[in-house]
């Protein structure tokens, strides 16, 4: 008989990738795929442990594949990722329920726990989370016609506010020739759009060679037959030099769209969460892309309630955002992760934060309509990814958009998923954009 694994992918893209791993691993030890964890062998639950509500999501999925075995529905449950890898010593102690734990640098052991697992024991696997990246093929999950792109696994940033490498180990660049032989393969599957992600991609190839090689390995993949599009997650503003800037502003496949996390404006702030950039260089980078780039579309992550932020620091970031006009943000309120050092400085309440980033959602929203109204009468390539049953419209997404955290683009039209057609864009609601697709 063949066992049936679910798997319940939470938290980032980065974890993502390593779920389709284990996909791979599982599906080549024979094991069935289950599309859920009800019914299911076992189910694997890779979980993100990087800020409180992610901790709280991990542990609330876990509790409810508990019931699930309680009542009979499932056999096994296995916790992989960042909550395992921070918690080691805790996950069985509170959770008894589960089966095996593994932490960020054991994905290449699941088949040896789920193996453990139905033999009886209570597997805990925990490698060195800053060994070098582990070349592991996977089974893609995303799409149709794009795919996420790790270059890179680990962070050495070490923000005041940030538990991620203590969590994922030191910064470690995948070899060039490696990533470009995976996005090879992705666009002989049909993959057109590689998002290229790691928790800071600027500093890519700086530990193998020496030296930033982003712009370098851009050049490479906008050389594969089939890639249309390429996007960049995340840029660290510090490190963006000439040479990348013109990299992406002169090749046609990078999308001029734009992640760059910069989490505050004030000076002060800035050097105490450990930040490598002051407001006025934030502001000059900025100017000078935006010269540099035609049609670029900002994205950033800020983070509201950071210790040293009082009304007047709040005033000017909130000053910043209605200057920058940034076309598209993420905000959260602060949270004190525990081991890091922002978490012993004195910050603004719990409830205090929360609304300071209500406020600059508020403002945001204004930015963002304005922005989507502009594109009105337009005509954008838009990738085409589903039809949705409940408007009776295709589905897809802009260059102007990345998956799961920006809008999507309506249209009518005869595209299929995959595909990338012109659409004339023809209303704005909401943050997503309205169209008909342009036919020969």
């Amino acid at each position: 008989m063949v066992r049936t694994i679910a798997i319940i992918s939470l938290g980032c893209a980065k974890n993502l990738v390593n779920s389709e791993q284990m996909l791979y691993l599982l599906d080549k030890a024979g094991y069935a795929l289950a599309p859920g964890p009800e019914g299911a062998d076992c189910v694997i639950v890779n979980t993100c442990g990087f800020i409180d509500a992610a901790k709280s999501e991990a542990i609330d999925v876990i509790l409810q594949m508990a019931q699930l075995k309680a009542e009979g529905k499932l056999q096994k449950i296995i916790v992989t990722g960042c909550l395992t890898e921070r918690y080691k010593g805790q996950v069985m102690d509170e959770l008894p329920e589960v089966d095996a734990i593994l932490g960020v640098g054991s994905f290449g052991e699941i088949v040896s726990a789920v193996e453990g697992v139905f033999a009886g024991g209570k597997p805990a696997l925990f490698s060195d989370s800053s060994a070098p990246v582990e070349e592991t093929p996977r089974i893609v999950s995303t799409g149709p016609g794009w795919a996420y792109l790790r270059i890179a696994e680990g962070c050495s940033n070490f923000c005041a506010f940030c538990a991620i490498p203590y969590i994922r180990g030191r910064y470690r660049s995948r070899p060039m020739e490696a990533v470009v032989a995976e996005a090879e393969g992705l666009a002989a599957h049909g993959v057109k759009e590689l998002i290229v992600i790691a928790q800071d991609i600027t500093r890519y190839g700086t530990d193998l060679y020496g030296r930033p090689a982003l712009a370098e390995l851009c050049r490479r993949l906008s050389g594969i037959d089939g890639v249309a599009w390429i996007r960049l997650h995340y840029l660290y503003p510090e490190v963006i030099d000439d040479a990348l800037i013109d990299e992406i502003a002169g090749n046609d496949k990078i999308v001029k769209y734009l992640d760059i996390p910069i989490q505050h404006v004030d000076n002060e702030i800035l050097r105490r969460m450990n930040r490598h950039t002051t407001g006025d260089e934030i502001r000059a980078l900025f100017a000078k892309l935006r010269a540099r780039i035609p049609n670029l579309v900002l994205r950033t992550s800020l983070i509201a309630g950071l210790p040293g932020e009082g009304e007047a620091e709040f005033d000017a970031l909130c000053a910043f955002l209605r200057e920058a006009k940034i076309e598209r943000v993420g905000v959260f309120p602060f949270s004190p992760e525990e081991g890091t050092p922002a978490a012993a400085m004195e910050h603004a309440p719990a409830e205090e934060a929360r609304r300071r980033a209500d406020l600059i959602m508020d403002i945001q929203t204004g930015i963002m309509d304005a922005y989507c109204d502009s594109l009105v009468g337009t005509v954008q390539p838009v990738l085409c990814e589903r039809f949705d049953e409940e408007t009776g419209m295709l589905t897809g997404r802009s260059r102007m958009d990345s998956p799961d955290i920006d809008g999507q683009v309506f249209f009518t039209g005869l595209a299929h998923p995959g595909d990338i057609v012109n659409v004339r864009i023809t209303g704005a609601e909401d943050g997503n954009l309205l169209g008909e697709e342009e036919t020969a």
